[in-house]
């Protein structure tokens, strides 16, 4: 208990001398939680070449998080402040006081510090930001989701699948909650090896047919696809038309990837007359 008072007295010290610069992500006017929470890596696992999953153990009761948010990540000794989205779903944390992180090699001293000195039972800090988020109510209305990833932007639109697919559960096993509509989810990498999560985002396709679609698309493919994702994967740019076909009144588009491409299908879907509010993204550099 001495050394998590030691690491929240340092990790707030860090907070406050540090609030003016800027992560991973040019977080903007955002607001913060108030929950400054230590947390204890509990799982390291490789989810492709250059990138590591983290699983954290969450030691304060109060911190929780919407589907899409991202986290200020505090390191002891590391005098820059991370910013990484949250790939889990809220539930898991409800549950288990679990989050998931993926974060990408970079040469920025966080990410130096995931890949190359972090391991189990490391404590670190961690505090919910960002306005990048679906949270639905349940009296609000049934809403479509279309969901458009770059590569490590799929983090946050995992943490929103996994939530959609909670609420639906909730909705078909005790008939109460949010009434979810279609989500489609198309998702843009270089090659099969860096696509994130395969198996989770296929799992999920397979649970809820129905529900749950997935467009998979590799633009520097140089080796043989594997059967099992040959039916989902696409050779080539992710395009405008693809999204246009899904475009309706009830759904909500969330995109999140490299900026070039975040700025190229939110200015489409806006030429396309999608509503500003029905349109929510964020960039990743």
């Amino acid at each position: 208990m001495c050394r998590f008072i030691h690491h929240i007295q340092t990790i707030e010290r860090l907070f406050h001398h540090l609030k003016g610069c800027q992560g991973l992500r040019n977080k903007g006017s955002s607001t913060f939680t108030s929950v400054v929470s230590v947390a204890k890596v509990c799982g390291v696992a490789h989810e492709s070449p250059s990138v590591k999953r983290l699983r954290l153990l969450v030691a304060d009761k109060d911190f929780s998080f919407k589907a899409g948010q991202w986290v200020d990540f505090f390191i002891p000794g590391v005098s820059v402040v991370g910013g990484f989205s949250i790939c889990s779903s809220p539930r898991l944390l409800e549950q288990e006081r679990i989050i998931e992180l993926a974060v990408k090699y970079t040469n920025h001293p966080p990410a130096l510090w995931i890949h190359n000195q972090c391991t189990l039972d490391s404590e670190v800090a961690v505090r919910v930001g960002g306005e990048f988020f679906f949270d639905p109510k349940p009296t609000d209305a049934s809403r479509n989701l279309v969901l458009i990833a770059g590569g490590v932007g799929i983090n946050p639109l995992l943490s929103i699948l996994w939530h959609t697919a909670d609420l639906h559960r909730e909705w078909v096993n005790k008939g109460r909650g949010y009434e979810i509509g279609t989500i489609r989810l198309f998702y843009s990498a270089k090659n099969t090896s860096e696509l994130l999560f395969k198996k989770i985002i296929l799992d999920l396709v397979n649970e809820f047919p129905e529900k749950i679609a997935c467009s998979l698309h590799v633009t520097k493919q140089t080796t043989q696809i594997s059967a099992d994702l040959k039916p989902y994967v696409m050779e080539g740019r992710l395009t405008e038309k693809e999204i246009k076909d899904h475009i309706s009144k009830e759904t909500l588009f969330y995109i999140c990837g490299p900026p070039p491409m975040t700025d190229f299908f939110s200015k489409e879907l806006e030429r396309s007359h999608v509503p500003r509010e029905h349109i929510c993204f964020e960039k990743w550099w």
